[in-house]
């Protein structure tokens, strides 16, 4: 029997675990994957109080080594429920594996959103990537595409442009609502197009391999072929929270509705991206994690 069981790795669960476990508290780790979630995929994490600059991998070992040296119980599997059995939360995994805890927290962030294109799957590691880090060096030297406007996006494209001939930046407003310095960087490189605003039609393909975008301007409606390798598509993120109805309440778009401590129900707390909130970032996820986990505790010592 675990005081708490924090669902997901990334800053907010780690965070979370941080503070239970200096509370004394019993705590069970579980991630599907890997310690730190989307930061451990970003290039450079700049914007991080205290830390000029660092990579987002060592950032997340950093903070998983913090964790694990209070001696944090950690299991990896997918948690697919959680139940609800007088003072006993059972948390169950793909695997099989079925946890007990006195409270729960959620801290299972956001996924990447599609672009919602007829053949979008099938181009999924055919030339169709959400990860620059992970597949931008593929594609060293041919042109390629970014699509969307916010801080991940802009991030995307300026670590391709370092390593790619041609990047275009595709984005359907006027504006992008990402960084103004990520932005005015993105401008001064040459090898930038940034094409707004468009949107992407449909996709070409040659040998079941991306070959092209159908581009559509949104001012005139005018189309446009664009020849590319890759695609990188960053345009928002979704929460997964569908199999935790039960336990949490969800606004329309599937985000948990809680206040700022977390609290969604009795004895079950969401902390980061996976939270209805206007700002999604390293430092509120954080944030989220250790007023989670406060209120966890205060939720442990009231029932005892």
């Amino acid at each position: 029997m675990y005081d708490i069981i924090i669902v997901g790795a990334g800053p907010a669960g780690l965070t979370a675990a941080l503070y239970a476990r200096r509370n004394g508290k019993r705590v069970l780790l579980l991630e599907k994957e890997g310690f730190g979630g989307q930061i451990a995929l970003a290039p450079l994490v700049e914007n991080y109080p205290g830390i000029p600059s660092i990579r987002g991998e060592a950032l997340a070992e950093q903070m998983a080594a913090q964790v694990m040296d209070l001696d944090t119980e950690v299991e990896f599997g997918t948690a697919v429920s959680v139940e609800t059995r007088g003072d006993v939360k059972l948390v169950a995994t793909e695997e099989g594996e079925v946890y007990q805890g006195r409270a729960v927290i959620l801290a299972l962030g956001a996924r990447h959103r599609a672009l919602g294109l007829p053949g979008e799957a099938e181009l999924l590691g055919r030339g169709l990537s959400c990860c620059a880090v992970c597949d931008g060096a593929f594609y060293a030297d041919q042109d390629v595409a970014v699509v969307g406007g916010g801080d991940s996006a802009l991030q995307e494209a300026l670590l391709l442009a370092g390593i790619c001939r041609r990047v275009y930046v595709i984005h359907r407003r006027e504006q992008f609502r990402g960084d103004r310095t990520k932005q005015q960087a993105l401008r001064e490189k040459e090898n930038v197009e940034i094409l707004t605003p468009m949107e992407v039609q449909g996709f070409e393909t040659r040998e079941g391999e991306l070959s092209a975008l159908q581009l559509r301007d949104r001012t005139d409606g005018q189309t446009r072929r664009l020849e590319v390798r890759a695609l990188f598509v960053s345009v928002g993120r979704e929460p997964a929270l569908s199999g935790f109805a039960n336990v949490l309440h969800l606004s329309r778009s599937g985000y948990a509705l809680a206040g700022e401590n977390g609290e969604s129900g009795d004895g079950i707390f969401v902390a980061g991206d996976c939270r209805e909130k206007t700002v999604r970032q390293l430092a509120t996820a954080v944030g989220d994690g250790a007023a989670a986990a406060l209120a966890a505790c205060r939720y442990l010592e009231k029932a005892t």
